[in-house]
């Protein structure tokens, strides 16, 4: 087999996944135990290890622009920066998705990170979330269900006269000096706790997260990612979602159910299956080594029913959105798009309610 520009692109993702995979299993990075954290007991080091990531990510952005070593521009999957400003979708699909991550005990990343570790719960919630992300991607639900009142509240920002909702374009600052400017406010919260500068794992995780989504938007907005939009152009079958890109979750795994339903067509696996696969393989190896490996299974029909419920709102919630924890949290914010900060502060308050509830509802049943 020829090594293409197009397995060199999805090798170097499934090698970046690996590495993601491990340091998060390692460091216990997770967006849904930063919020856990920091609602149920004031712990703010895992919140601030999720900043530093974001932080990391978004001056990594400014570099790759400000010296033409990357275009990331508005036509990324997805696009973060469209000036089609779907702002109820954003805000409806966060919730969901910040209510169902609570529910399945993980967000989209968590969820594959536990996989590796040997929580079959978690295979559990990888299938439904699959099925509901492709009935959202590649079906009429969306359409059925979203649609209509999508279009009817999408704001449209090319009427007023912005290019796209990047904050930089948004006041006028441009996109170099706000990226700089919100990088290092996050960078000072992050390492103002003494408590977080002295945990190395903390650090490792956020530092590792961020680089991560760069490498992603280097190799597919770089020279490397015009080669391989080039090659997919004349392709004899166009491989999918061949665009500029970094880490995200949820839209992959609507990919991934429409590839285990025609595993055949070599031309669907794409950047996003080869990240939850890299993922999954590099938790699965940090087990292994650490002997952490464990199986877990579900407790009784509620802990089922809690995690199915939770899977169905992350696999809807997240397409919604057009991102998770790590896709919209990470990847999203790193380019600047407002709508991005949208979904991240609507899933940090889907969560957060939905642990108020919990705990209101234990308190209720003492």
């Amino acid at each position: 087999m020829e090594f293409t520009i197009h397995l060199q692109i999805l090798g170097i993702v499934l090698v970046t996944g690996m590495v993601m995979g491990a340091v998060a299993n390692k460091t216990n990075f997770c967006t849904m135990g930063a919020v856990s954290d920091w609602v149920n007991m004031g712990d703010t080091g895992r919140l601030r290890a999720w900043l530093l990531a974001i932080a990391v990510a978004t001056l990594g952005v400014v570099v790759l622009e400000a010296s033409g070593k990357a275009v990331i521009g508005t036509g990324t999957f997805p696009p973060y920066r469209t000036p089609n400003l779907a702002w109820l979708r954003y805000v409806l699909g966060g919730l969901m998705f910040g209510v169902g991550m609570t529910l399945a005990s993980g967000c989209g990343n968590k969820t594959l990170v536990r996989i590796g570790g040997g929580n079959l719960k978690s295979v559990v919630v990888l299938a439904i979330a699959s099925i509901c992300a492709y009935a959202m991607l590649w079906t009429n639900f969306y359409d059925t269900v979203f649609g209509s009142m999508m279009s009817a509240t999408t704001i449209n920002l090319a009427a007023v006269g912005k290019a796209s909702q990047a904050l930089g374009d948004l006041t006028g600052l441009g996109n170099t000096a706000f990226g700089v400017v919100m990088a290092a406010a996050l960078l000072c919260f992050a390492f103002s706790s003494i408590d977080f500068r002295g945990n190395s794992d903390h650090i490792l995780g956020g530092v590792v997260i961020g680089l991560a989504v760069i490498v992603g938007w280097y190799v597919t907005g770089s020279s490397m990612g015009a080669a391989w939009k080039e090659f997919a152009d004349f392709a004899d079958i166009k491989p999918l979602r061949v665009e500029t890109q970094s880490f995200t979750f949820m839209s992959p795994m609507g990919d991934l159910a429409r590839y285990v339903m025609n595993p055949a067509d070599t031309s669907l696996i794409n950047f996003g299956i080869m990240a939850l696969v890299g993922v999954i393989v590099g938790s699965l190896l940090y087990a292994l080594i650490t002997r952490s490996f464990r199986l877990e299974w579900f407790v009784n029909a509620g802990d089922f029913a809690n995690h199915a419920v939770g899977a169905v709102l992350m696999g809807i919630g997240g397409v919604l959105s057009m991102g998770c924890t790590i896709g919209q949290g990470i990847s999203g914010v790193s380019t600047l798009a407002l709508g991005s900060v949208l979904t991240l502060i609507s899933i940090i308050a889907g969560s957060a309610g939905m642990m108020k509830y919990q705990y209101w509802r234990m308190m209720q049943e003492a």
